[in-house]
């Protein structure tokens, strides 16, 4: 009788502690999202890269140069095509988020996700702004250092607010990004490979790992 209370006792601990950490952690990330991210960042690095073939963007080359005193409409055309390629992908993410909170009867904008959201938030304007300034001043090869950095802070922050296996994520793009550091005219091939290879990768594992039927 005792072993039979003391089980039930147990199997209560873990339900409490499985309430708690969903209330705490923001658990309605679905694997597709990373699959879909990945995919749009390389089809925008795809993109990229036909028009570093043409004559004229030719000329930005492959460490993407650029300054205020030539800041043409081709280098303009690379900055729109970050902001759709990034705007779509945020799209998807949403899209995949909010299809699997609904599925596990949860609100999508929580204490938790907005918890995420904020630590995400910061390290990603931070890493805008100095984007933008590096195309500004001429410096537009460190922009895909910048942007895997910037971006792998953000994901270290915000794993303590959903899956900790994002941090993971974070961290290689940190690792990737101060690489690219050392390879200024292969910023695209490493852009690629942060947020298009890894996205898909990790994407895979989540779904796998936590919502097959996600």
């Amino acid at each position: 009788m005792q072993e039979v209370n003391k089980d039930e006792s147990l199997e209560a601990l873990r339900e409490i502690r499985s309430i708690m950490d969903r209330s705490s952690r923001f658990v309605s990330l679905s694997g597709w999202s990373g699959i879909w991210a990945g995919s749009v960042a390389i089809a925008g690095a795809a993109i990229a890269w036909s028009w570093l073939q043409q004559p004229g963007y030719s000329d930005i080359g492959s460490t993407f140069y650029a300054s205020a005193e030539h800041f043409d409409r081709y280098t303009i055309n690379f900055i729109w095509l970050g902001i759709a390629t990034f705007a779509i992908a945020l799209a998807g993410v949403f899209f995949f988020t909010w299809r699997k909170a609904s599925r596990m009867g949860q609100k999508i904008w929580n204490s938790a996700s907005r918890l995420m959201v904020e630590q995400l938030f910061y390290p990603i304007f931070g890493g805008s702004v100095f984007c933008f300034m590096f195309i500004y001043y001429g410096v537009g090869m460190f922009v895909a250092p910048t942007c895997l950095v910037f971006y792998g802070l953000a994901l270290i922050s915000a794993g303590r607010h959903t899956y900790s296996d994002i941090r993971y994520l974070g961290m290689l793009d940190v690792t990737l990004g101060c690489t690219a550091m050392f390879f200024p005219g292969s910023g695209l091939i490493f852009w690629g490979l942060g947020f298009g290879v890894l996205h898909i990768l990790y994407g895979i594992m989540m779904w796998s790992k936590y919502d097959k039927i996600g």
